[in-house]
């Protein structure tokens, strides 16, 4: 996967763990040594970041080569190996705690993902991710939310409009944030959807009046007033539900007929799913790719 955003995180995470170089490792290991290591599951979750390991193994070392057993999406339980590599052990070393950051983390945030869609099952609502990532792993935590079987929202502020209660206090109320937008897509030549944030009933009638949007998002709205909304707005636009959601209520909003659901906590609260990169033996066997047994 070629990626600038990934290519950047990948040569960032080496320069700030590598440094001048792996001490320990140039100590203890010989230059010619050889080894194989497997990427243990130690939890009960949901699998992302392989691809992502293959890359910064190659980053660090194009010699060293991945068996990929289980791919990104598996459910994956204590004791299933991911993948086994094998190269150069200073090689290995260098690249163990980089991959482990970034497969935990992705594999706790699609982990949490799928807990969120599973609570939307049988409904037309979509789990979507937010802003509240990681500065510099926003790809990272939206791609591990794909993989847990939610959607992505806007990736940052260039590729959507969408209109937040600050833009409408300093812009002088929905109606003239809603045309300075179009008055500034139009002088641009620019064509992005248009989002519009409303904080109450009220709020919705103006923003009906005043059209010009694709998704209207209803922002810490109760069940009972999210419900009376979806009934406003059936049928114009597009219907997003964000603030306070949390795992336990998501299907009663979700059971309003909203169309999606945004959620910080995919990517803001999430724990990283424990596992573990360890030497094996030389002489052990994997398994066929896609068979989940213990070592």
């Amino acid at each position: 996967m070629k990626n600038q955003y990934i290519d950047n995180l990948i040569a960032l995470a080496i320069a700030e763990d590598i440094g001048d170089g792996d001490h320990t490792s140039l100590a203890c290991i010989p230059p010619e040594a050889q080894g194989k290591m497997k990427l243990l599951i130690k939890e009960t979750g949901i699998l992302a970041g392989v691809a992502i390991a293959g890359q910064i193994f190659t980053a660090i070392d194009p010699l060293l080569q991945t068996d990929v057993r289980l791919q990104d999406g598996t459910a994956v339980e204590p004791g299933d190996v991911a993948f086994y590599v094998h190269g150069a052990v200073r090689s290995l070393l260098q690249a163990e705690r980089i991959v482990l950051n970034v497969v935990q983390r992705m594999s706790g945030v699609a982990t949490q993902t799928a807990r969120c869609v599973q609570q939307l099952k049988g409904l037309k609502t979509r789990i979507l991710d937010t802003r509240k990532t990681t500065p510099g792993m926003r790809i990272l935590d939206k791609m591990a939310v794909k993989t847990g079987g939610g959607e992505n929202h806007r990736m940052g502020l260039f590729d959507m409009i969408l209109i937040k209660d600050n833009h409408i206090d300093f812009a002088g109320g929905i109606e003239k944030a809603i045309r300075k937008v179009h008055a500034y897509l139009a002088s641009t030549g620019r064509t992005l959807p248009v989002e519009i944030e409303v904080r109450s009933l009220a709020d919705i009638h103006t923003a009906l009046r005043t059209g010009g949007v694709q998704r209207i998002m209803l922002d810490n709205f109760s069940i009972d007033d999210t419900r009376e909304a979806v009934q406003l707005i059936a049928g114009r636009y597009e219907t997003e539900s964000s603030g306070g959601i949390t795992l336990e209520t998501l299907r009663d909003y979700a059971l309003c007929g909203v169309d999606y659901i945004s959620a910080g906590a995919l990517t803001h609260h999430i724990k990283s799913l424990d596992m573990s990169l360890k030497a094996c033996p030389g002489d052990e066997q994997p398994a066929s790719p896609g068979t989940k047994t213990n070592p």
